[in-house]
C-alpha cells in the first residue's frame, strides 16, 4: 500500500462536505488557534477525503481545518478556495474507524455521537472485536456506549443466561 499522503490534490472547498458522524469537538478558544495556525503556517496537514463519485467529496478527517476556510475569507483567499487533500477509498464502516483514530487523541467526543457511530456500526454488522480494535475502544467503553444507547439490537450477538 502506497500512503495517500503521497498524492495530495488541491480539491475546491465547494466540492467538498462534512460528514455525518464526527463526534469529535474543537472548544472556541482552540478553533481560534487553529485559525492563528492556519494563518500564520498555512495548511501544515491535508483534509482526508473519501470521492463520492459525483465530482464531491466527504471529509474523513480534517472538519476544524474546512471549516476554518469557510469562516474566514482571508484564508479562502490566500488559499484559492482550495484545500490540500489526501484522498482514501473506504467503506462506510472503515472511513467512521478512521474517523475516530484520527480524533481521539485531539479534542473532545460527543457521547451522543459516539454512541450514533458504535449503534451504525453493530447494524452494519461489525462484531465488538472490530469495534474495539478499529477505533481503539476497550470492552468497558463499548459496552457504556452500547448501555447508554438503550438499543437492545446491540446486544443481540450476546448470550445470556436465564435468571432462576
Amino acid at each position: 500500500m502506497k500512503s495517500p499522503v503521497y498524492n495530495i490534490k488541491a480539491i475546491p472547498i465547494e466540492d467538498i462536505q462534512a460528514n455525518s458522524y464526527n463526534p469529535n469537538h474543537v472548544a472556541p478558544p482552540e478553533m481560534k488557534l487553529l485559525y492563528e495556525s492556519i494563518k500564520e503556517d498555512g495548511y501544515t496537514m491535508p483534509i482526508v477525503v473519501y470521492p463520492l463519485g459525483n465530482g464531491k467529496y466527504e471529509i474523513v478527517d480534517g472538519y476544524h481545518r474546512y471549516t476554518t476556510m469557510l469562516l474566514h475569507r482571508d484564508i479562502y483567499e490566500r488559499e484559492g478556495g482550495k484545500l490540500p487533500c489526501s484522498i482514501i477509498d473506504k467503506d462506510k464502516s472503515n472511513r467512521m474507524a478512521s474517523t475516530i483514530r484520527h480524533n481521539r487523541a485531539r479534542g473532545s467526543h460527543s457521547i451522543e455521537l459516539m454512541m450514533n457511530i458504535v449503534s451504525e456500526l453493530k447494524k452494519a454488522g461489525m462484531s465488538d472485536a472490530w469495534i474495539m480494535k478499529e477505533i481503539g475502544m476497550d470492552a468497558d467503553e463499548l459496552l457504556r456506549y452500547k448501555q447508554l444507547s438503550g438499543l437492545a439490537e446491540l446486544f443481540k450477538d450476546r448470550e445470556f443466561s436465564e435468571s432462576k
